[in-house]
């Protein structure tokens, strides 16, 4: 089932929107395979999608850390949960097994579930933390979470 991102999966935070954007982007591309996957090309794309889905957990973790999010360990909890779910999938991948569109289907109701609540709980406390930020303050505080995140 391909999504078209809409303006409902948004939370107004740009970078992480960009980066949940990104990540249907991917599972699009799992579902434009329909039974026509080969285990080369599934694979690849679900190892472009896990890296990414990983380094988008840790960067919005590091976010949520700087603004002192009461319920960072419960949403941290989220991305470990889904992590080992999807680290399963991607191993049965590995050993062959077609799988790209129960994949797709696993991966987009997660992540829309995902967004629609437990990352729009804590929308209002980083939007609230961007807007008391004056824009030079504001950039200097993305860099720093992105130097943190990055290690640059």
């Amino acid at each position: 089932m391909k999504i078209e991102w809409s303006s409902q999966y948004e939370l107004g935070i740009g970078v992480i929107d960009r980066q949940h954007r990104r990540i249907v982007d991917y599972i699009n591309q799992l579902d434009e395979l329909q039974g026509s996957e080969t285990s080369e090309t599934l694979t690849r794309i679900l190892d472009d999608l896990v890296d990414y889905t990983f380094s988008h957990f840790a960067f919005e973790e590091a976010l949520l850390e700087e603004v002192n999010y009461a319920d960072l360990n419960g949403h941290s909890l989220e991305h470990d949960t889904f992590s080992r779910q999807i680290k399963t999938m991607q191993e049965r991948c590995e050993s062959g097994e077609s799988m790209a569109d129960e994949l797709a289907d696993m991966l987009l109701h997660w992540l829309l579930k995902h967004i629609q609540s437990e990352d729009r709980a804590y929308a209002p406390i980083v939007r609230e933390k961007i807007a008391a930020l004056d824009p030079v303050k504001y950039e200097g505080w993305m860099h720093k979470t992105l130097r943190r995140f990055f290690r640059i």
